[in-house]
């Protein structure tokens, strides 16, 4: 470790290990157990707690907090928890990212690569983000939340703790999401409802015309034919035969220990 890149005024504890390309900002602390990947920028004023990892090339600006104690009531200091973070990923202002607890095998805070966390973010405890996410100003995820690749969430969004996010899906600023939300889906409201399918966001990542109507009839058939959700499952399998999208959509469904929105 070089200290060319580390601001005079900046903690660095001994048992942290951040590659010599790492750079550190004024006020920052840096507490033991945290490993830091090359090329990541560490703003001014930041706080970074162990057991973490934080990978290669991440921005994270002035007055984050990422690895604290989760503000689950049973979790304790000494407790064997951490918060993994991957690669490329963008963390703006006043984000806060919480250990995990021992509620879960793994004990385990994590999120991915790529993906673009804007200010004022909380991911609590337990959390799953996968990569390429776009999660707005204000988003707050409680505890045991999944959310896997290419979401977008918008701003002030609220999820209930245990909710899953499916890939690919969008949810409008505001939104309470109290229940699952199948990949692909476009949701909004208090509580949130499904409003249609995120087509903009399918074809922006190179979905074809044949693929998005696919997806279409999938959502016709699980929101707006009133089949009950055994019979939609029915149909969704032999609509799995010819779209693997279709099948990703069932196999979430089927997954599901909270129900989907509808």
């Amino acid at each position: 470790m070089t200290d060319v890149l580390i601001h005079p005024t900046a903690i660095v504890d001994a048992g942290a290990s951040l590659h010599p390309t790492v750079s550190v900002g004024a006020y920052s602390i840096i507490g033991a157990d945290v490993e830091v990947g090359a090329g990541t920028v560490i703003g001014p004023h930041v706080v970074l707690k162990g057991p973490m990892r934080i990978g290669r090339d991440n921005t994270i600006f002035q007055f984050a907090s990422l690895g604290e104690l989760s503000q689950d009531k049973t979790a304790k200091l000494d407790d064997a928890t951490r918060v993994e973070i991957g690669d490329g990923n963008t963390i703006r202002e006043y984000v806060t990212i919480q250990r995990g607890t021992l509620k879960t095998l793994e004990g385990l805070t994590r999120v991915g690569d790529r993906n673009w966390i804007m200010a004022n973010v909380h991911i609590a405890h337990d959390c799953m983000v996968g990569s390429d996410n776009i999660l707005a100003n204000g988003t707050t995820l409680a505890g045991h939340v999944t959310i896997e690749d290419w979401t977008g969430i918008g701003g002030y969004t609220l999820i209930h703790q245990y909710c899953r996010i499916g890939g690919h899906a969008f949810t409008g600023g505001g939104s309470v999401i109290l229940k699952d939300v199948p990949p692909f889906m476009m949701i909004e409201g208090q509580p949130a409802k499904a409003r249609g399918i995120n087509s903009e966001g399918l074809k922006r990542r190179g979905f074809t015309p044949e693929e998005i109507a696919a997806v279409k009839d999938a959502y016709k058939l699980i929101y707006m034919s009133e089949m009950l959700m055994a019979e939609v499952k029915v149909k969704l399998a032999e609509m799995a035969i010819d779209s693997t999208h279709c099948a990703r959509l069932l196999a979430f469904i089927e997954s599901s220990t909270r129900s989907i929105v509808r």
